[in-house]
């Protein structure tokens, strides 16, 4: 992770990242589908945070032309190992390296929580985007069954393990649905999927907790996290049973913003 207040990097979780956080098959090819629907046609697109090119590389093999820009060298570096075509930029999402109205359209899925200076993130994709182009935001954060066990996490370690960026209450889009009206973009849709996956079970959530795969431990003490851990995995166990038998539902909420 960078020093704050900058963005988060994905440098330490690049050799793990694609096995902890691919999402089901079908809710992939779901979220390809709307993405293609959106940016087709419009001309050179821009993934915010392309990573290790979950997105980004079957958008590219689908014939969007697309370039993607991430903060970590390491998760391009396994970007490259799938696809050696797809242009990428190592770059901040604040400070972006293009002309003004330079691409049709942009998206960034689990990028603006992770973001200190979200609103100039916001501000940066609003320039690049041409008139007229399309701009899909997943915010990222917990949403949906996982929340609780993350609302306990909070309880534990307190404020300091809360996102760096945009924060997203529930359903509650309204910050962010401002920052893109401040340059005159109106809200079109919101599309959900639920993400299904049988093998992340409330169990693999606490041994991932543990080995601090997520971004929010990397901030917090290890003493501090075992104890913490500890404490909310004992609980689910008593509110849940077996927590290999819990599956994982995490809802995705795609906003979509058409530019004047």
């Amino acid at each position: 992770m960078s020093d704050e207040p900058g963005s988060v990097s994905f440098d330490r979780a690049a050799a793990y990242y694609d096995r902890t956080r691919i999402t089901d098959p079908v809710v992939l090819i779901e979220t390809v589908d709307l993405l293609e629907r959106e940016l087709s046609g419009r001309g050179r697109v821009l993934e915010v945070g392309v990573g290790t090119g979950a997105l980004g590389v079957p958008l590219a093999e689908r014939g969007i032309d697309l370039v993607g820009i991430d903060l970590s060298p390491a998760m391009l570096a396994q970007l490259r190992r799938k696809s050696v075509t797809l242009p990428v930029v190592v770059a901040d999402a604040t400070a972006m390296p293009f002309p003004a109205d330079s691409v049709g359209g942009a998206y960034a899925r689990w990028v603006l929580h992770l973001i200190p200076e979200w609103r100039r993130a916001v501000d940066e994709i609003c320039r690049v985007v041409a008139s007229g182009g399309v701009v899909s935001i997943e915010p990222g954060g917990y949403r949906g069954d996982w929340r609780e066990m993350w609302e306990r996490m909070e309880l534990e370690l307190g404020p300091s393990v809360r996102n760096v960026g945009l924060q997203v209450d529930g359903d509650d889009f309204g910050e962010l649905d401002a920052a893109f009206a401040r340059h005159g973009a109106r809200t079109r849709a919101s599309v959900t999927f639920v993400d299904v996956r049988s093998d992340e079970t409330l169990s693999a959530f606490f041994r991932q907790a543990r080995e601090r795969s997520f971004s929010w431990t990397w901030r917090v003490d290890e003493a501090a996290l075992r104890r913490a851990v500890d404490a909310v995995e004992a609980w689910a166990r008593e509110r849940y049973g077996d927590l290999d038998a819990v599956g994982s539902r995490m809802q995705m909420r795609w906003r979509t913003y058409d530019l004047p």
